[in-house]
């Protein structure tokens, strides 16, 4: 693949289109850029034609994934800074939504959630390339250590 390669958007089957439509919307803050009737929905950050695309073609009122399936584990949303990151925590809060988890992965920081449908999202922030710790090698090193939200959300 070529470096300048990126991950363009998503497509998630979902089975409420209005639940799911309110959730990227109203509880993570993404715009709703077009809506197909009752079968589908696009939404994006920053003015962009979509990021996400939702529709119940195949899955109008199913079940979410049994956790011992194959699929899609999470995706992943890249914000820009860490007080972007700590706006979203706030959001969620704000929202009564669940977190899962909270990292510090060293290269970034991250949050975990799922949407109505039992989808896995990550939300985080790269550190700088110059602040990476890197192993003899040169590679960055990478881990899991718990991030404090309650400092984290101090610095908005």
């Amino acid at each position: 693949m070529h470096p300048e390669t990126r991950i363009g958007h998503i497509h998630l089957k979902v089975s409420n289109l209005d639940r799911s439509i309110k959730f990227y919307r109203d509880v993570l803050g993404f715009d709703l850029t077009t809506k197909m009737g009752d079968s589908a929905a696009f939404l994006s950050a920053g003015g962009y034609h979509h990021h996400i695309g939702l529709n119940t073609w195949e899955s109008k009122d199913g079940k979410p994934a049994p956790q011992n399936s194959t699929g899609l584990y999470h995706f992943a949303i890249l914000v820009p800074t860490r007080k972007e990151l700590a706006k979203v925590v706030k959001r969620l809060a704000d929202n009564n939504w669940p977190l899962e988890g909270a990292s510090d992965h060293g290269v970034s920081e991250a949050i975990y959630l799922s949407d109505p449908d039992g989808i896995g999202i990550e939300i985080y922030t790269d550190r700088p390339k110059e602040k990476w710790e890197l192993d003899a090698s040169g590679n960055p090193v990478m881990g899991v250590k718990p991030l404090d939200l309650k400092k984290f959300l101090s610095e908005i």
